[in-house]
């Protein structure tokens, strides 16, 4: 255990308090010591120095430090040396320019150009009413030192009546920026005093300001030490900034703008996308660039295409490990697309996939080798294939490792439904036939559902429809009003077409789910005979074949919900808002930005990457899933119906009807599928987080008026939801932040999306929807009519068929080349129960071994999760062909696992 500061109070203690360790040994005050206890004068010290020694509040825990306070008590020195340990962290691999400057540097050290560390006391010098400051300690032979971390010595002289120092004043005379980790101070009667910086340290030649640092201990704004105030406050006008400006890559500024930055009407009219947020389309706010407006529309902002980088505050930006592995990510994917571009453009007839054996050949052996690629190129092998023909090749998804053709199975397609990659959307029937939310005036007829009870009571086990109901046997996957309003856009674009599907299942008594009807409707300008079709499970090979298209159309509008509404919108953009006022109004020593701050980590640069790569006009999303370039509409028209406070999953679950109020069972609540694999773990992990938070905020607020009177908490909840969320800021549904269970609520539901949440909807896309038949982005074509043209085609030949339906060979390797990296742990993630330097980001005891039995509840949850995947008796989970549920397994290793719950939403 770390050694922890006392209070300051103690620091002013007369020598005969002072705990003598043996004769030759001085105090070291930790966890298990103790100035109380068996006392004894220092004989060393004369009666005439008493009175000096007890004003002196430096005592040293190195013997030669304490030897010099002793010494100056005797001598009536008024000034000691204390010692700090300041841990830079060094990029692994500078580019030559970076090495160049560092040369530079070095010479600038030998004329003094250091960089400069001061200590700032937490009290004030009564005289001058100014905070207290030591003299400047200089970090020496900065470039005799290398390695991924490097620590070096400064030494400081403070005055007597220094007091406790609470903040760091660092100066970079460098010309290049550098990571400063962590500094530990030493020389105080309290023991080691740890700052933990992790932060980019610019040049004081580009940024003027002194950056301040401050020390673990937290503080409430009320409760803020007098040498500190000025700091507090300072610090967080430095992060608002002017609200005015480009940004520079360099700046630490977080400030709030709109979604204008998502196409490029510079290019022409294809490329225009929406503003959303401010206007007509509500959403939530990003983080402000400053880019300067587009010639064309100056309320658009210009775009930067990669491998430009967008810009983040500094500190927010991936650092080394992250940033290769996502980089390596993005160079394999490159690698793995120069085949089907290379076909797209010289044979443009030869895109489509020919047989399912064509995507073994992902898998199997390296895509170079493709023979449509050798009818273009008349040679054995190319130089790339020699040099690195793994590259090319995609490691096989986890769903076919099981059983290669479980994805044609009606009880795997089910199956998914619960413990896939998006187990959140799935609800109970509680009306039959379902009932839309649309307003019947703007779409017709269309609302209403084409579902009969004589579709599905031949599947229902001898129950009514009625029976069925009341036993909560009936669920469903109702993708038809986050469809039906672009459903005509879409079939217009080239290459999409989608329908508005309902998906009924029913609830065996072996607690597993069977799709039992399928509706498919179009808009109410179709053809009497497509606009609503409801389809069933087979009864001949011909409704077997449209059967499966049926499902293969539910899959890939449920993709699209998945990336747009529960993934994207719900983990990624809502928290940004969070995020972004957290930083503006929260000083680094609150205690609640000390509780969120591992789960803030990397979200603004993931975002910003998405808004560059994934949800832009040419992104990935735009071009290969079936919304195309109304991908961003549909996500805009989900956030209308968002609700902050049902992102508590006790509340989430039941809102879908997947549970009921139930006093008795552990979390308060029955499941009405037993063996619901998202809920029964996701339950667990969020009892953890709510455990631990209700501990850590009771600890500080201990009524009302503590959490009311809190000026940088209500700024922060106030900011995040008018500002950040300004389109709904008048929304009756958000929490009131006026108790400490309030708080309590707010936080926990912020962890939970930032970490269990994301997790379990976005670790899987590869494992999952790496096998495109299983889950496809896009589908290219309706199911045919008897009475259309394409229908003999599809019955001579419905293999065909269906895979013409699929995506292109470039779409699909594009689509899985982004999925792989996104289902990628970096080396350096931060998982559920895990941050640095564990016992020390607070200087709060109580709080650190909370935390740790934190931890240990996260390990528990692990181990019982490993103890469910084995159970038989489950059958969604365990069985021949079935995979694991390990999606919110807390921990993993690096690299494409489907499981680990990294702290925040970082990819």
């Amino acid at each position: 255990m770390a050694t922890l500061c006392l209070d300051v109070s103690l620091f002013i203690a007369p020598h005969h308090q002072l705990r003598r360790q043996s004769e030759k040994k001085l105090l070291v005050l930790g966890p298990k010591r103790s100035c109380v206890g068996r006392r004894r004068r220092l004989s060393n010290v004369s009666m005439k120095s008493k009175n000096r020694f007890n004003n002196i509040v430096a005592v040293a825990t190195r013997e030669d430090l304490m030897r010099a306070a002793v010494s100056a008590a005797n001598n009536g020195v008024s000034k000691f040396n204390v010692k700090a340990t300041v841990t830079i962290k060094n990029k692994l691999k500078p580019d030559l320019s970076e090495r160049l400057v560092r040369s530079l540097d070095g010479i600038g050290d030998l004329f003094g150009k250091n960089v400069i560390i001061e200590l700032v006391s937490v009290d004030v010098d009564p005289k001058t009413k100014s905070a207290k400051i030591s003299s400047e300690g200089r970090i020496k032979e900065w470039f005799n030192k290398s390695g991924e971390k490097v620590s070096y010595t400064v030494e400081f002289t403070v005055d007597a009546n220094f007091g406790l120092p609470g903040v760091l004043l660092v100066t970079n005379n460098h010309q290049q920026e550098f990571f400063l980790e962590n500094v530990t101070v030493e020389g105080f009667h309290c023991g080691p005093i740890h700052f933990p910086c992790n932060s980019w340290v610019q040049s004081h030649k580009h940024h003027p300001q002194k950056r301040v640092f401050f020390f673990n201990k937290p503080y409430l704004p009320g409760e803020t030490p007098e040498g500190l105030k000025a700091l507090r406050e300072e610090e967080l006008r430095e992060l608002r900034g002017t609200g005015t400006g480009e940004r520079k890559l360099s700046d630490r500024i977080y400030d709030f703008d709109v979604y204008n930055d998502l196409g490029n009407p510079d290019k022409g009219f294809d490329y225009i996308r929406p503003t959303l947020g401010g206007g007509e389309i509500k959403y939530p706010r990003r983080c402000r660039t400053g880019r300067p407006p587009c010639v064309t529309d100056e309320s658009c902002e210009s775009r930067l295409e990669k491998p430009l980088p967008m810009y983040v505050p500094r500190d927010e930006q991936f650092e080394e490990p992250k940033r290769r592995t996502f980089l390596f990510g993005r160079f394999k994917g490159l690698l793995r697309n120069i085949v089907p571009i290379t076909i797209g453009r010289l044979a443009p007839n030869n895109i489509d996939i020919k047989g399912f054996s064509e995507f073994d050949k992902l898998y199997k052996r390296c895509i170079i080798r493709d023979s449509s690629l050798k009818d273009i190129f008349p040679f054995r092998k190319t130089p790339v294939e020699e040099t690195g023909p793994g590259l090319f090749k995609f490691d096989l998804p986890k769903i076919v490792t099981k059983d290669k053709f479980g994805w044609f199975r009606d009880d795997e397609f089910a199956r998914q439904a619960i413990a896939g990659v998006n187990p959140v959307s799935i609800e109970r029937v509680e009306v039959f036939p379902p009932v839309s939310k649309l307003d019947p005036q703007t779409y017709g007829p269309s609302v209403n559902s084409a579902l009969r009870e004589d579709h599905i009571l031949p599947f229902l086990n001898g129950l009514s429809v009625q029976q069925a109901l009341d036993g909560n046997k009936l669920f469903m996957l109702d993708y038809h009003d986050i469809y039906l309003p672009f459903v005509d856009r879409i079939n217009a674009l080239d290459g999409h077409k989608t329908y508005a599907t309902r998906t009924i299942f029913f609830l065996s008594d072996a607690d597993t789910l069977k799709p039992i009807a399928i509706e498919l409707s179009l808009s109410p300008g179709a053809p009497s005979s497509r606009a609503k079709r409801v389809v069933t499970p087979a009864s001949d090979a011909t409704s077997n074949w449209i059967w499966q298209m049926a499902k293969v159309h539910v899959a890939a509008n449920d993709a699209g919900a998945h990336q747009l509404v529960y993934h994207w919108l719900r983990t990624h953009a809502c928290v940004e808002p969070f995020i972004i006022a957290a930083h503006r109004q929260l000083s680094a020593m609150h205690p609640v930005y000390k509780l969120l701050d591992p789960h803030m980590r990397y979200t603004l640069e993931i975002n910003a990457l998405a808004r560059q790569s994934l949800i832009s006009n040419t992104g990935v999303i735009d071009t290969c899933f079936t919304p195309g370039r109304y991908h961003m509409e549909i996500s805009a028209a989900a956030y209308n119906d968002w609700r902050f406070d049902m992102d508590e999953l006790p509340s989430d679950l039941i809102r879908r009807g997947m549970a009921v109020d139930d006093p008795a069972e552990p979390h308060g609540l029955k499941l009405l599928i037993e063996d619901y694999p998202f809920a029964n773990d996701g339950l667990l992990v969020w009892s953890a987080i709510e455990n631990w938070v209700k501990t850590y905020v009771n600890h500080y607020y201990h009524d009302p008026a503590t959490v009311l009177n809190d000026s940088e908490l209500q700024a922060w909840y106030c900011e995040a939801v008018s500002v950040g969320h300004a389109d709904i800021k008048d929304a009756e549904w958000w929490p009131k932040l006026d108790s400490p269970e309030n708080l309590s609520k707010v936080l926990t539901i912020l962890i939970w999306l930032a970490s269990a949440l994301h997790a379990a909807l976005n670790f899987g896309q590869y494992p999952y929807g790496g096998y495109l038949p299983n889950r496809p982005p896009l589908m290219r074509r309706l199911i045919p009519d008897e009475n259309d043209a394409e229908y003999a085609n599809f019955v001579a030949d419905p293999e065909k068929y269906f895979l013409m339906s699929l995506p292109s060979k470039l779409q699909i390797s594009k689509y899985m080349a982004v999925v792989d990296s996104l289902s990628t742990h970096s080396p350096d993630e931060e998982y559920l129960g895990q941050r640095p330097h564990a016992a020390t980001w607070t200087g709060d005891k109580e709080m650190v071994e909370a935390f740790f039995k934190f931890a240990a509840d996260v390990s528990r949850v692990e181990k019982e999760i490993e103890k469910r995947n084995l159970d038989p008796s489950l059958r969604n989970r365990c069985g021949a062909g079935v995979l694991p549920y390990e999606l919110l397994a807390p921990i993993s290793e690096p690299g494409v696992t489907c499981r680990g719950i990294p702290n925040s939403s970082s990819i």
